[in-house]
């Protein structure tokens, strides 16, 4: 098997139907012990819009942030996860407002595959020696944004081992986003009901991210019948989500993060036929799969 497709699809094992097998989970000891449903987590700060005194105040965030992600179970069904997480957020002032001193930031989240997230209108409070943790009930602008954000990514990750299964965790950020917007700091907040709205009801494309990471996994095993029949799946639910919701950019993002590895396992098989409707479906990429055809005529 090419060592390009040999993907395991995340960092514990699963078979083939996305269903868990038995799982060694790895406790992270920080100040609470819990179930890490991320793993390797990676922040980057741009803080060269902030005075020397302002990136003080932040010196502690990173940490905070890691904290906060390693030490909350957000979804006990699915505790097992570890999720790679990386975050970038670029800092562009501090407002005062009484004796609160806002933060004015953009973001990026992604799980560093064909989950990513841009945030360009982020507003919180953070005050250095104070327990960053979320709380369902009292909203809080930090907590609840990175909350939010911890949901759409788990919603993403849950989706790829059973139909809808994100459900739960797109709910979960829905009402955080509604508390936000609800709350004296609202902005951005409606923007993010509106993504989490989009992302929830793109079917098509919930339908061939499971499709194609059960694909990945029955091609590791050697059954291609099975591969192909996922496959075809997978360009269903791309037509689908075209076809209900235009040329969404998060069903792009999808084909972009995995057109390498779907015209090279096509390639692979020898399926002229499939490559030219992935001509069709993402021409941004047509020379690619073009590319692989022509190394089946050689």
């Amino acid at each position: 098997m090419n060592k390009d497709l040999e993907i395991h699809r995340h960092s514990h094992q699963f078979s083939t139907m996305g269903k868990r097998s038995t799982l060694l989970i790895t406790f992270i000891c920080l100040v609470l012990t819990g179930f890490a449903q991320f793993g390797n987590i990676e922040i980057n700060f741009d803080t060269r819009l902030l005075r020397s005194d302002e990136k003080q105040e932040i010196v502690n965030l990173k940490n905070d942030i890691v904290r906060f992600f390693t030490t909350a179970t957000w979804d006990e069904a699915y505790s097992d996860l570890t999720i790679p997480l990386h975050i970038q957020i670029v800092f562009e002032g501090i407002t005062v407002k009484g004796n609160e001193k806002i933060f004015s930031c953009q973001a990026l989240f992604s799980n560093g595959g064909d989950l990513r997230f841009f945030d360009k209108s982020v507003q919180f409070i953070y005050n250095s020696g104070t327990s960053l943790y979320y709380d369902p009930v009292l909203f809080e602008p930090l907590s609840g944004f990175l909350a939010y954000y911890a949901n759409l990514i788990l919603a993403g990750e849950i989706d790829t081992y059973e139909f809808n299964g994100g459900n739960y965790s797109y709910e979960m950020a829905r009402d955080i986003a509604l508390r936000g917007s609800a709350s004296v700091y609202k902005k951005g907040w409606s923007t993010r009901i509106n993504l989490v709205d989009d992302l929830n009801r793109n079917i098509g494309l919930r339908k061939s991210r499971l499709a194609w990471y059960i694909a990945m996994d029955l091609f590791k095993d050697g059954d291609i019948e099975g591969t192909l029949k996922e496959i075809n799946t997978m360009m269903d639910g791309i037509e689908q989500s075209f076809r209900d919701l235009g040329r969404d950019n998060h069903t792009q993002f999808f084909l972009k993060a995995h057109s390498g590895r779907i015209a090279k396992m096509l390639s692979m098989l020898g399926r002229k036929e499939l490559l030219k409707d992935m001509k069709e479906l993402d021409p941004d990429r047509r020379d690619l799969y073009q590319d692989a055809l022509d190394s089946i005529s050689k």
